[in-house]
């Protein structure tokens, strides 16, 4: 593994436009090509996914259009459901519980990019994981920025940005999203 490519895994400031990080967008493009078109089927998804992911429990399901980066940074729990085309990010590790169900357009979101022009130009960035507990919901359309934890049994509402972590068990609405209620 490339120094660029070992510092995009640590989180560190790395350079976007790289030959080795090209080669695994290449891969990527093919895994979701074939993932993505319409006469695929369920057992060639799985399969798929399992090439694709870095790992995936029993029983995930997501349908198709998918979207990401690398594919190998993002790890699903068994029995999670992902809707119409989600988009992960996953320049940094996106970790998603078990029995979660994730909306459509679901945007989950690790790159970091400079607020200084030239280095943004140059093409550097870095990223910050997202992790989703075990048992959430995600409503369609939710955005969750980098870096953010929510916890288990935790539902955002449609539409909403996530821009901070969320406990365990509460209902979470808005832009940005806050906590209006505890579950039971």
């Amino acid at each position: 593994m490339g120094e660029n490519k070992q510092r995009m895994m640590a989180g560190e400031w790395f350079l976007a436009q790289d030959e080795e990080l090209g080669a695994d967008t290449v891969r990527r493009i093919g895994l979701l090509d074939a993932y993505n078109a319409a006469g695929t089927t369920g057992p060639e998804r799985a399969k798929i996914l399992g090439e694709l992911l870095g790992s995936a429990g029993d029983d995930v399901r997501i349908r198709p259009p998918f979207h990401c980066d690398f594919g190998y940074r993002i790890s699903i729990g068994p029995r999670t459901f992902v809707n119409f085309n989600a988009v992960f990010l996953d320049t940094g590790a996106v970790t998603i519980g078990a029995d979660c169900q994730i909306g459509p357009n679901v945007q989950l979101l690790t790159p970091v990019h400079p607020l200084d022009a030239e280095r943004r130009r140059a093409g550097w960035e870095k990223s910050e994981p997202v992790t989703l507990g075990d048992n959430l919901w995600l409503g369609g359309g939710v955005i969750v920025c980098p870096g953010v934890t929510i916890g288990d049994n935790t539902v955002v509402g449609a539409g909403s940005v996530v821009t901070r972590d969320l406990p365990a068990g509460v209902l979470a609405v808005g832009n940005p999203a806050r906590v209006i209620r505890t579950l039971e």
